[in-house]
């Protein structure tokens, strides 16, 4: 670190478990204009001027970055909003978000639909927040434009996404809206379930989980994902299966990968941290599309998250209000909140498979940063925007819907005893939660290449 830049330096975070790409180590990050100017060894020297913030024996993790989540605003704020979903999101440690298109109305699916959407985060956002396009029948014309103006990819849906406004493709719908996506380097990433296999499955209304989960078989994520990966080979474009819970797909995805197809995968904290034989008939806030499986499927997700198959692990949250979650599966609206506590549900799974911290920012920060293509995001290194979650990691709670920030306090975890604590969150150098206390909002809105 040069003179000019220590004369610059207003923050010092300094932590005996700082999480680095080079490992964990003593620690101390030297913060100037809102990003890290360098990581210093532990007993550095604090410049003049500099504040010294010392987390102890806390661990220090970049901040989370979640590239899917639906903040349904606006259209449907009374299921969850920009304010309440970016709050939750800081006090679980997260630091970045992507808002997926649908479910707010107007969904992303033109500048224009774009535009609005913005305009309504841009006062709320207590993290930096981006959004996703996305790719329905009728608007490949928009696509382009919605790339250039700096959304991160495009989402589309293989079978019926449950809001009218949002409709699926088709293979063919598919086909064109992967050439266009291609032809400007674009991603798309696909809610992958295949209709027919869907339709074709038993539907038993009612509250029996078993019920549903026969409803939403493997074979139609199965046969989704070889689908998509045969255009994606057949146009070399780069896609993203969102939501894995199929574990039967992993052997197609690491194949496809060998051969050169540019795919990556993402699964969520419910299906690596619940089991289909756990859920309680009519206990439809366990119910989401795809559904969380049985145990020994949960095993092989792990699996295939530690030789690399999938590459992160984000949240998907979905809420609504509570009387949309009927007692019948069937009808219920399929969905689980988790922004602020995907973190800890990992990251209690984790310890006790032998993973490590050190895994679970590749998966929670780095993966995800890198797939959006976020190069400020998603390490603690010199040059990147100076987000941290500071982390008691063998510290326990017990999750109480009332101590939650999402607007509708629904949550499959409710009583569950979690390890790992987040004690502070930090923004581009400034505090934005402490103790679980959020500070007024001060996310900036991101585009593409920030």
């Amino acid at each position: 670190m040069s003179d000019t830049h220590v004369a610059d330096v207003n923050l010092v975070l300094r932590s005996t478990r700082v999480v680095t790409p080079g490992g964990t180590r003593p620690a101390s990050i030297a913060v100037a204009a809102g990003r890290i100017a360098a990581v210093l060894p532990y007993d550095a020297a604090v410049p003049a001027g500099a504040l010294l913030e010392d987390a102890g024996d806390h661990a220090v993790l970049p901040g989370l970055v979640d590239t899917h989540v639906h903040v349904n605003d606006p259209g449907r704020t009374e299921w969850e909003g920009f304010w309440t979903a970016t709050r939750a999101a800081a006090a679980g440690g997260i630091t970045t978000l992507l808002d997926m298109p649908l479910n707010s109305l107007p969904p992303t699916t033109t500048v224009a639909d774009l535009r609005v959407k913005q305009d309504v985060a841009r006062p709320k956002a207590h993290v930096d927040t981006g959004f996703w396009g996305g790719a329905v029948p009728g608007n490949t014309k928009d696509l382009r434009p919605l790339h250039e103006a700096g959304v991160f990819g495009f989402k589309c849906f293989l079978s019926p996404s449950g809001v009218e406004e949002f409709p699926e493709l088709d293979q063919e719908q598919l086909a064109g809206a992967l050439a266009e996506i291609t032809g400007f380097g674009g991603l798309l990433i696909v809610h992958a379930e295949d209709p027919h296999h869907l339709s074709a499955a038993p539907q038993r209304p009612g509250p029996r989980y078993a019920d549903f989960l026969a409803s939403r078989p493997r074979d139609a994520e199965n046969t989704a994902i070889a689908n998509l990966v045969a255009q994606a080979r057949r146009l070399d474009a780069r896609v993203h299966v969102l939501h894995l819970s199929s574990a039967d797909a992993l052997p197609l995805i690491a194949r496809a990968r060998a051969e050169g197809v540019r795919i990556t995968v993402e699964s969520c904290p419910h299906f690596l941290t619940l089991t289909a034989e756990e859920v309680p008939d009519g206990a439809t806030e366990f119910k989401c599309c795809p559904p969380i499986r049985e145990a020994a499927n949960r095993d092989l997700l792990w699996q295939g998250l530690a030789d690399g198959t999938i590459d992160c692990v984000v949240s998907d949250h979905s809420p609504c209000t509570g009387d949309l979650k009927t007692p019948d599966f069937a009808s219920a609206w399929g969905g689980i909140s988790s922004l602020q506590l995907g973190l800890p549900a990992v990251w209690t799974e984790a310890r006790r498979r032998g993973h490590t911290l050190e895994d679970v920012v590749r998966w929670m920060s780095s993966a995800p940063a890198e797939l959006a293509g976020l190069t400020r995001k998603g390490a603690i290194e010199a040059g990147r925007d100076a987000d941290f979650a500071v982390l008691a990691p063998d510290e326990t709670f017990t999750v109480d819907p009332a101590e939650l920030h999402h607007r509708n306090r629904v949550t499959a975890y409710a009583g569950r005893t979690l390890h790992g604590v987040v004690r502070s969150t930090w923004l581009r150098g400034t505090r934005i939660v402490e103790n679980g206390t959020v500070a007024e909002p001060t996310g900036r809105l991101l585009e593409r290449n920030d």
